[in-house]
């Protein structure tokens, strides 16, 4: 009885408690879709509890609806936030991202007034998920770069859906994951109000989208031979930001997991090994000590190194960069990153942010950005030819542009070099692991994440993993990976799909804002079907 009341008022015109318990229900239901857990169906009925717990009409409603459901998603999200640069940093981090949920709220209020969308429950499946992904391609750009931890697509790395990425890349995987979920909604609206028919239809299309990329074909075949690799994760003495002070020992550490290579391999049997992002902060270009480590190990196991370091200019500041060491030659190619983390790798604003934080004094020296694509070329001689690495640092996995223009630039292979040792044994690791998947099958390109602590992992092309190893170990990894030169359709396509569905939300919410036959339309219940 209770729980037929219960539907009844979520299909209809919900309370504004009831409307607000769902929306902290529903960012917790999200939640759980990403690691860990990482039960994917749950962003289906997350975004289905959004959908009911915005059924009223007012937009100042629905962005305290959207603020809720923000504040329940992204706390319990980003607690590795916490974890690396303290409470505040992490509280402030997720209010800013629950702004945008609160806009895409007040969005969806003005859109739905539109006559069309308002009588139409099929208009409402599309207008919901385009202002859904409209919404986090606007927090994953803007401010300073954006931030686009937690885009629905990035749950989806277990699921069927994780294949349309090859097709249209995040925007896509996140506009299916959103109209999925309002299709249920709908199901659940038809169901009480006894159309069985339409119903059934609801969940039967939902059900296809949920699966349909089952049948997405997704090649993971050789084209231009294949790389054998070896990653070492070489694990740091203690943990969090203390990690940073042990360089030594954390050179060492990377030094002696190249020379354990050789107990899977013979030397000269790699055609590249991979450090990951700080395998060594003494830059070797300058220290003729980390310069003879790292080239004894280059030497020990004849291949070129990928060695992730920092580099200090002399007129300030600091770069985070990838050198590729060639035993007896040293550096023969860089990749610098491009979007440093703002607040952590530099503090924009520093004597204002410093009001709420002395936390940004430990930054004493701004990182730098890079400005050339994450391209490293490879001389191989066992290939007699130029492999080109594609190479993404740490966070610059998450943002669309920096991984396709890796790939787009002539990366066979794409290496997302990263340090988690700040963020302890929190969910950031596995977190980010979702995400290189994805990059994986949306680029069609074998993919090696290697972190100083872990979690590492070798994927495939179609984003599967054949070797993953443990947080805050010291292990190897040896692997050969395909190398792929053809593009998908999503690195074709580029940036279109995400400034099509931008245009498509503007027009939108502008539509209904001006086109509403009755404005302002009472606070009740649509009457779409």
């Amino acid at each position: 009885m209770l729980l037929s009341y219960s539907c009844a008022v979520l299909v209809r015109e919900p309370s504004r408690w009831w409307a607000v318990g769902l929306a902290l229900i529903s960012g917790l239901v999200t939640r759980a879709a990403f690691p860990a857990p990482g039960w994917w169906p749950a962003a289906f009925l997350g975004m289905a509890l959004l959908y009911l717990a915005m059924r009223r009409d007012s937009a100042r409603w629905n962005a305290l609806v959207g603020f809720v459901w923000g504040l329940a998603f992204f706390g319990p999200l980003i607690t590795w936030a916490n974890d690396a640069v303290g409470l505040v940093p992490w509280l402030a981090l997720t209010v800013l991202e629950a702004s945008y949920v609160a806009l895409f709220g007040a969005a969806w209020a003005w859109a739905r007034r539109g006559e069309a969308v308002w009588r139409n429950g099929g208009l409402q499946v599309v207008v919901f998920t385009v202002l859904w992904v409209a919404a986090e391609d606007l927090r994953s750009t803007w401010p300073f770069g954006g931030f686009p931890w937690g885009r629905l697509a990035f749950s989806q790395a277990d699921s069927p859906l994780v294949a349309f990425a090859s097709w249209g890349g995040t925007p896509l995987v996140s506009a299916l994951v959103a109209a999925v979920g309002v299709l249920l909604a709908r199901g659940a609206v038809a169901v009480v109000r006894g159309r069985v028919l339409r119903a059934l239809g609801a969940v039967v299309l939902a059900a296809a989208v949920a699966v349909g990329g089952l049948l997405v074909p997704l090649a993971t075949a050789a084209q231009a031979g294949q790389l054998r690799v070896g990653a070492v994760q070489g694990n740091v003495p203690g943990t969090g930001l203390d990690a940073f002070g042990q360089r030594s020992a954390v050179l060492g550490n990377h030094v002696t997991g190249t020379l354990a290579l050789l107990d899977q391999v013979q030397p000269g049997e790699l055609d590249l090994v991979l450090w990951p992002e700080n395998g060594t902060d003494i830059d070797p270009q300058v220290d003729a000590r980390a310069a003879d480590l790292i080239d004894s190990a280059a030497s020990a196991v004849d291949a070129p190194m990928l060695v992730g370091t920092v580099e200090y200019p002399p007129e300030g500041g600091r770069y985070n960069t990838a050198v590729l060491w060639v035993p007896g030659e040293g550096v023969t190619a860089t990749y610098t990153k491009q979007h440093p983390a703002p607040f952590a790798e530099y503090i924009p604003m520093r004597s204002f942010v410093r009001n709420f934080s002395s936390a940004v004094d430990t930054v004493t020296r701004d990182m730098l950005p890079g400005d050339r694509p994450g391209y490293v070329p490879l001389e191989s001689e066992r290939l007699a030819r130029t492999v080109g690495i594609g190479d993404v640092i740490c966070f610059e996995v998450a943002y669309d542009a920096l991984v396709r223009d890796a790939v787009r630039a002539g990366g066979e292979v794409l290496v997302v070099q990263t340090n988690n040792a700040s963020f302890g044994r929190s969910d950031e690791s596995t977190q980010q692991l979702a995400m290189s998947r994805l990059r994986a099958v949306e680029h069609g390109r074998a993919t090696v994440q290697i972190s100083t602590v872990g979690v590492s992992a070798v994927i495939g092309p179609d984003g599967s993993v054949s070797q993953q190893t443990g947080l805050f170990t010291a292990e190897q990894m040896v692997a050969d990976l395909p190398l792929r030169t053809t593009w998908t359709p999503a690195t074709a396509l580029g940036p279109w799909p995400g400034l099509v569905v931008d245009a498509l939300a503007v027009c939108m919410v502008v539509a209904g804002a001006f086109g509403a036959r009755r404005v302002p339309r009472p606070d009740r219940e649509e009457s779409a079907a």
